[in-house]
C-alpha cells in the first residue's frame, strides 16, 4: 500500500499544480453547469412570471362587433390593441403572439342566441407566445361560461343543467414534486461533472505519460504494475469527487436563486441530498475512472485519448434520454444498473420522495462490484508491454 500511497501523492501534487486540470476539474466543469443552469431557469421564470402579472396586449381584429366581450376582457386584463392588416404575417414574423379577429356577424348570431364564433391567431411553435395564448384562452372560456349560465337562467333554467357531470380534481403532486420536473437534468449534470472532473487526469496519467516515455521508467520499479495502478485510479477518482461535490454544493447554493416559489413549488437540495448523491454517486465515480484510464491507455497521444473519451462521454447520456422519451415506473430492478440506478435515485430525492437504504445499497453494492471488474480490466491491460512503447 506504500506504494499506491506514493504514487497517488505524487500524481495529486503534480496535477494541482496544472492549470489545465484545476480549470476543468475543480473550477469550469463542476461550476459552469450550475451557473448555466440558473441562469437560464431564473432568465425563462422571472419573465414568464412577469408576463402573468401584467395586462396583456392584444391586437383586436373587430372590436367595434363585440363591444360587451371587449369590456369583459379587459376587466380580466386585456389590453385591446389596434387591428394588425395581415395578422397570419404578423404572428408568424413574432410581432405579435395571439390576434384575436372577431367576425362581422358576431353581434346577430348573439342575439339569435347562437353559438358566436371568434378566432385566435398564434404560432404554437413559438414557446414565448404560449403563456400568452394560454391567457386568452381561458379569458374567452371564462366570459363563455358566464353568458351560457345567463342564458339559462334567463330561460328559467338551472347553469348546473350545463354541468351534468363535476370533476372534483385531486392533485397529489407536492411541491417538491412538481420541482423536480423543473430540475430533471441535474442527474445528468452530476454524472457529467464526476466524469469531466478525472476526465485529464486519466488521460494524462497513461497517454499523456506514454506519449511523455516516463511510462516505461515507472514501469521498470521493480514493484507490481497493479499497484502504480491503483495510485493513478485513487487520484483521477480524488478529483471526479472533488469535482462532482462542488458541483453538488454549488447546485445547493444556486437553486436557491430561482423564484420557484411563485410557482408553488420548494426543492430541498440540502446536507441530506447531497450526501445520498455522493453516496450514491461514489461506485459510478471508481467505474468511470477506470474506464477512462482503460480507454486511453490504448491511446499512443494525449490527442488521441482525447477524441476516444469524447465518444465514451456520449454513454451517461443514454439513461437520461431514456427516463426523458419513455417514462417508465420505478422499480427496484433499476437501482442495480449503473448509471440508470443513479439517475433513478436522484430523481426520487428531487422529487422529494425517500430512497430506501436498500434502494441505496442496490446502487452501491452493483456499481461497486461492476467497478471491480473494470479495476481487474485494466489492471490486466496495464500488465502489457506494450503500454510503456510510445510508438
Amino acid at each position: 500500500m506504500k506504494t499506491t500511497l506514493t504514487v497517488f501523492l505524487k500524481e495529486v501534487k503534480e496535477n494541482l499544480r496544472d492549470r489545465r486540470t484545476i480549470m476543468s476539474a475543480l473550477l469550469l466543469g463542476p461550476l459552469l453547469g450550475p451557473v448555466i443552469f440558473i441562469m437560464i431557469m431564473n432568465v425563462v421564470l422571472t419573465r414568464e412570471l412577469n408576463k402573468a402579472d401584467q395586462p396583456i396586449q392584444v391586437p383586436v381584429i373587430g372590436a367595434q362587433y363585440a363591444p360587451n366581450l371587449i369590456n369583459a376582457l379587459k376587466q380580466q386584463g386585456l389590453v385591446p390593441q389596434p387591428a394588425i392588416a395581415d395578422p397570419e404575417t404578423a404572428v408568424r414574423n413574432r410581432g405579435a403572439d395571439v390576434v384575436l379577429r372577431i367576425p362581422k356577424g358576431f353581434g346577430d348570431a348573439w342575439r339569435k342566441g347562437e353559438t358566436s364564433q371568434v378566432e385566435l391567431i398564434y404560432d404554437s411553435s413559438q414557446r414565448d407566445a404560449g403563456g400568452s395564448v394560454e391567457r386568452v384562452k381561458g379569458m374567452l372560456e371564462n366570459y363563455g361560461r358566464r353568458q351560457g349560465a345567463m342564458r339559462l337562467v334567463a330561460r328559467g333554467l338551472s347553469p348546473t343543467m350545463m354541468a351534468p357531470v363535476a370533476v372534483d380534481e385531486r392533485d397529489q403532486s407536492t411541491p417538491q414534486s412538481r420541482a423536480g420536473l423543473m430540475f430533471g437534468m441535474l442527474p445528468y449534470f452530476f454524472v457529467l461533472t464526476g466524469f469531466m472532473g478525472g476526465m485529464y487526469l486519466a488521460i494524462d496519467l497513461t497517454a499523456g505519460e506514454r506519449e511523455r516515455q516516463s511510462l516505461e521508467p515507472l514501469f521498470a520499479n521493480p514493484v507490481p504494475r497493479w499497484k502504480i495502478l491503483l495510485g493513478k485510479l485513487a487520484a483521477t477518482c480524488a478529483f471526479s469527487l472533488m469535482s462532482l461535490l462542488i458541483c453538488v454544493i454549488a447546485f445547493g447554493f444556486c437553486g436557491k436563486l430561482i423564484p420557484i416559489e411563485r410557482l408553488g413549488m420548494r426543492m430541498d437540495l440540502g446536507l441530506s441530498f447531497a450526501s445520498q448523491v455522493i453516496l450514491m454517486m461514489l461506485p459510478l465515480v471508481m467505474l468511470l475512472a477506470c474506464l477512462q484510464t482503460l480507454v486511453s491507455a490504448f491511446a499512443k497521444s494525449y490527442r488521441e485519448a482525447q477524441s476516444y473519451l469524447s465518444i465514451l462521454m456520449l454513454v451517461p447520456v443514454f439513461p437520461s434520454i431514456l427516463l426523458s422519451v419513455t417514462p417508465m415506473k420505478i422499480a427496484d430492478w433499476m437501482y442495480y444498473v449503473p448509471l440508470l440506478g443513479q439517475q433513478v435515485g436522484i430523481m426520487q430525492l428531487l422529487r422529494g420522495e425517500p430512497v430506501t437504504a436498500a434502494e441505496i445499497a442496490s446502487c452501491v453494492v452493483t456499481g461497486l462490484v461492476v467497478a471491480l471488474l473494470a479495476v481487474v480490466v485494466t489492471a490486466r491491460v496495464y500488465q502489457s508491454e506494450r503500454l510503456a512503447i510510445s510508438a
